[in-house]
């Protein structure tokens, strides 16, 4: 298994490979140019998203600045996502982000583990999990997303919540760790 593969696989690798060298340096270039388009350029902007995601769909906006490990590479976005100001993604493998849901300023999401092993850490190892956010999911500002998560489609996530596991669909979580609080 090459070292592509194993960005998704959850395999331990090296992200600092010499074959990721040029796509990343490619990825920073358009995540810098979209971060420097001027408001009323929505139509490069426009562009510039859907060169840099896997998938974006219809009605998408993503408000500038926007940070990624891979400018969104791996990101993958449904109809109508709102991701508002400084949005920051470990996108070291896929997130998915389904329709209709909102992003909340200063919102990180992370994919990217390290072992807990000191001898893997000192070669510069890692391992990545994607995360899933649902359709019609409500992010509050400054929470954080860990690497393996998933959000059921319709629930709502508090601000400055910090998501270690799965949130069911339908309901209010909110804390640090985030816990459900109530159905919806």
């Amino acid at each position: 298994m090459d070292s592509w593969e194993k960005l998704h696989s959850g395999e331990l690798y090296d992200p600092m490979d010499p074959c990721f060298e040029a796509e990343h340096e490619r990825c920073m270039e358009l995540m810098y140019e979209y971060n420097h388009t001027r408001p009323q350029q929505q139509a490069r902007r426009d562009a510039l998203l859907r060169e840099m995601f896997a998938q974006v769909g219809e009605g998408c906006i993503v408000e500038a600045p926007f940070h990624a490990n891979w400018g969104g590479h791996f990101l993958r976005l449904g109809d109508r996502v709102y991701i508002n100001y400084n949005l920051t993604m470990v996108d070291d493998t896929w997130i998915t982000i389904g329709s209709g849901t909102m992003i909340g300023p200063n919102v990180t999401i992370a994919t990217a583990c390290h072992p807990l092993e000191p001898k893997l850490r000192r070669k510069n190892l890692q391992y990545n999990k994607p995360v899933v956010i649902g359709e019609n999911v409500w992010i509050g500002a400054g929470a954080i997303l860990l690497p393996g998560v998933t959000i059921g489609d319709n629930s709502v996530i508090g601000a400055g919540s910090v998501v270690t596991k799965d949130i069911p669909s339908g309901v209010v979580a909110v804390g640090n760790p985030c816990k459900v609080l109530k159905n919806l």
